[in-house]
């Protein structure tokens, strides 16, 4: 997985944002303030770089002028247009303000990756291998064919994997539905997933919540 840096003064929102972007497999750096921030970004090579704004000695604005080559997204309570125009237009390859939904920024994240291609392209566990490019499955080097719907709610489930998700936010990442009633078809691709590749043990589920893939 990736190398992330971020940069967030309040202790409470970088380690939240480390414990869960670790959680689904990156490798994260921890500093506090800009001057750090900058020093740091500078020194190593980062996959990607989550960059508060409002940050003691240098603002997050005034880093981004000295990055170069490494994604950033900007992750910040300066949430007018204004302040989302500059910061995309320093050349962050995302804008989200706070507060933000935990789930959602692993998300943003993963797409930041896949864009800038500093993330894996396949993913492999127990005796099973995803290639996300050609959007294969295979059980113990055969292919398993998988329905659409199904492929995009195994790569959901993976990209968040240790994380319990809720049935409305699996409509949400995955049928692109803000959905507040009958959430069977969640189920029902849930226990086909389980069937096909032999991994009701890894696909838990989270009571009164939703899903929760294991690994």
């Amino acid at each position: 997985m990736a190398k992330i840096l971020i940069v967030e003064d309040e202790k409470a929102i970088n380690d939240l944002v480390k414990f869960n972007l670790e959680l689904v497999g990156h490798e994260c750096s921890q500093v506090f303030d800009g001057e750090s921030g900058l020093t740091e970004a500078l020194k190593l090579k980062y996959d990607l770089i989550i960059l508060d704004v409002m940050l003691p000695k240098y603002s997050g604005f005034e880093i981004m002028e000295y990055i170069e080559g490494t994604p950033v997204i900007f992750v910040t309570a300066k949430s007018t247009p204004q302040d989302k125009i500059k910061g995309l237009r320093l050349g962050a390859d995302d804008y989200i303000t706070k507060p933000f939904n935990i789930v959602e920024l692993v998300e943003r994240v993963k797409a930041v990756l896949r864009r800038t291609k500093a993330d894996t392209n396949h993913f492999e566990f127990d005796d099973i291998r995803i290639e996300f490019d050609n959007r294969r499955v295979y059980k113990n080097g055969e292919e398993v064919p998988l329905k659409p719907r199904e492929f995009d709610l195994l790569e959901v489930l993976i990209n968040n994997r240790n994380l319990a998700l809720s049935r409305e936010k699996l409509l949400h990442l995955v049928w692109e539905l803000d959905y507040e009633g009958d959430t069977r078809s969640v189920d029902v691709h849930i226990q086909r997933l389980r069937q096909k590749l032999g991994i009701s043990d890894r696909i838990q589920t989270v009571y009164k919540t939703g899903y929760r893939f294991e690994i």
